[in-house]
């Protein structure tokens, strides 16, 4: 006979992790990262409270990994595009500047971008030197307008993600 530790384990490992690594998320969010789980992720969610292992903030909905952590919105917003692919994701992870964060799919290895608004050519200064083979990556905007003014090699599309986390994908049109 299996111990609860033995059956929840695991999975209260991995959400610890992702609360961690993430530093906040939602529960939909959370729901949405283990598919057809969704009764043993609240309970697991609820007993990691308990233990003072993450912190829940009733006012946003959200899992933080500290008690002064504050969001980031252009990080919750890569999670969503995250959670898009999360049927095809074989690893997933924080990311170093610009990127949000990597996911590895189908052989591939995505980096979601977010680009703030009036950032664009900041964002793009980034990439005046040539790579070899550049990840696949996919470029979270705040609005369409600006995808026109940015300029990223490895692009495979853009997007926008609505407050309630529905993502819309977007392709450059060729000139």
């Amino acid at each position: 006979m299996k111990t609860r530790d033995q059956i929840y384990g695991q999975e209260a490992a991995r959400l610890l992790r992702d609360v961690t690594m993430y530093r906040a998320l939602t529960k939909p969010q959370l729901l949405a990262l283990y598919p057809g789980k969704k009764e043993k992720i609240a309970a697991l969610l609820n007993h990691l409270v308990r233990q003072g292992r993450i912190f829940y903030d009733s006012t946003n909905d959200c899992y933080h990994a500290d008690a002064e952590m504050k969001q980031d919105a252009g990080m919750m917003a890569a999670v969503w595009v995250l959670i898009d692919f999360i049927e095809e994701v074989e690893f997933h992870s924080v990311s170093d500047y610009p990127a949000k964060l990597l996911f590895f799919a189908g052989g591939e290895v995505y980096e979601v971008i977010y680009v703030p608004l009036n950032q664009e050519a900041l964002i793009n200064q980034l990439w005046v030197q040539k790579e070899e083979q550049p990840p696949r990556r996919i470029v979270l905007v705040d609005m369409p307008e600006q995808i026109p003014r940015i300029h990223i090699p490895g692009c495979s599309g853009y997007c926008t993600v609505s407050p309630a986390g529905s993502v819309t994908y977007f392709q450059k049109e060729a000139n």
